[in-house]
C-alpha cells in the first residue's frame, strides 16, 4: 500500500503535501459494534480497482433517483458534502443540479477517492470547486453549521452507529440545510439469503451470518426523527437485477464494494455450499431463459436541519373547531 495507505493506519489528521486529498483520523472506536469497518475499507478499495469500466446502471438509476428530489427544492445549495457509497455516480449525474458551487466528496477508501479524483482530472467540472477527503462517515471531520446539502448514496448501511452518524450530519448542515440518504433497505437480496440459508442447512447442519443485517422501511422515519431532522420523508424503490449466474451476482456485489463486513461473520463458505448455493438459487429462482434474479430494496431518505421557516404542529389542545362540527357541516 501507499503512502495513502500509511497515513491512514497511523490516522494522521493532517494534509499531505503536495497532494489534493485530504486525510482525517479514522482511529476512533463506535460502542456499536457489528460492521468490521476496516475489512469495508479494504472491500472498497478493491472496489475502486473493479469500478474501472463502463457505469454501472444499477448504481445510476439510484444515484439519479436520489438527485431528482434536488429539482423539487427551490432554494440552492452551494456547499455539498457527498459521502461514501456511489460517489462516482453522483459526481457524474449531479448536472448542475442544486446549485452546488463547492462539492467536497469523501470516502473512508483512499483508492476510492484517488478514483474520484482522476475521474475529475480528465472530464473536470468547471462550475463545481470539487476538494477530495479520506474520512469515515462515523466520525465527521465537518465544522458545525458549514454545509447546505449532506449527500449518501448507499454508504449510511456499514456504519456502526447509523442513528449517531445521522446526527453528525444534521449538526454538519446550516439551519435549513438539507439531508440526502439512501440506503439498502432489509429485502435487498433476498432471493440470495434464501439460497444460502437452504444450502447450508442442507450442506453444514445449520448456518451462519453471510449477508448483514439491514434496516427496515419502518425503521427509516426513526431514525430520520431520532437524529433530530425536520420534516422528515421517507419512500422505497425495488431495482431487481437479472444475472446469468449467482457468480456473476457475487462479482457485482464485490464491485459495488457491498459484501459481507460483519464483525461476527464465519469463515469462508466451502465449495461444497457455495455449489450447493448457487444450485439452489437457479432451481428456485431463475427465469425461463435462464437467468437468476436479484431483488435490491432502496430506502430513501430525507430530511432538513430545523429553521424557523418549517412548518411546525400546532400545540395539542389549540384546535378551535371539533371533528363533530366538521362531521355535521358535512355529513
Amino acid at each position: 500500500m501507499g503512502a495513502g495507505g500509511e497515513i491512514w493506519r497511523r490516522g494522521v489528521r493532517s494534509a499531505m503535501r503536495g497532494s489534493s486529498i485530504r486525510f482525517f483520523c479514522t482511529e476512533q472506536s463506535s460502542r456499536v459494534k457489528i460492521f468490521d469497518r476496516n475489512l469495508k475499507r479494504k472491500q472498497r478499495d478493491r472496489a475502486a480497482w473493479l469500478m474501472r469500466r463502463p457505469e454501472d446502471s444499477l448504481l445510476d438509476a439510484v444515484a439519479e433517483n436520489l438527485l431528482d428530489r434536488l429539482e423539487d427544492c427551490k432554494k440552492t445549495f452551494p456547499t455539498a458534502l457527498c459521502m461514501g457509497g456511489s460517489l462516482a455516480a453522483i459526481r457524474r449525474l449531479l448536472n448542475g443540479r442544486g446549485g452546488i458551487e463547492k462539492l467536497i466528496m469523501m470516502d473512508t477508501s483512499h483508492d476510492m477517492v484517488e478514483l474520484c479524483k482522476q475521474t475529475e482530472q480528465n472530464s473536470p467540472n468547471e462550475n463545481v470547486e470539487t476538494s477530495f477527503v479520506v474520512a469515515d462517515e462515523e466520525f465527521l471531520p465537518v465544522k458545525e453549521s458549514s454545509l447546505d446539502l449532506v449527500i449518501s448514496c448507499l454508504g449510511l448501511h456499514w456504519t456502526n452507529d447509523l442513528p449517531g452518524a445521522m446526527i453528525q450530519s444534521r449538526l454538519a448542515l446550516k439551519p435549513d440545510g438539507l439531508f440526502l440518504g439512501a440506503i439498502l433497505g432489509g429485502e435487498t437480496l433476498r432471493e440470495l439469503r434464501i439460497a444460502c440459508t437452504v444450502a447450508q442447512m442442507e450442506r453444514e447442519g445449520g448456518i451462519s451470518p453471510r449477508l448483514s443485517p439491514l434496516a427496515q422501511v419502518r425503521d427509516a422515519g426513526n431514525l430520520l426523527t431520532r437524529a433530530g431532522f425536520s420534516l422528515p420523508g421517507v419512500d422505497v424503490d425495488e431495482y431487481t437485477v437479472r444475472y446469468n449466474s449467482a457468480l456473476e451476482l457475487i462479482e457485482h456485489l464485490r464491485t459495488m464494494g457491498e459484501t459481507n463486513a460483519l464483525l461476527q461473520r464465519g469463515k469462508i463458505l466451502t465449495r461444497d455450499t457455495a455449489l450447493a448455493t448457487a444450485a439452489v438459487y437457479e432451481s428456485m429462482f431463475a427465469a425461463e431463459d435462464g437467468t437468476i434474479p436479484a431483488t435490491f430494496q432502496v430506502i430513501y431518505m430525507t430530511g432538513w436541519r430545523e429553521h424557523s421557516s418549517h412548518q411546525r404542529a400546532k400545540r395539542r389542545g389549540s384546535a378551535t373547531v371539533s371533528f363533530n362540527d366538521i362531521q355535521k357541516q358535512f355529513g
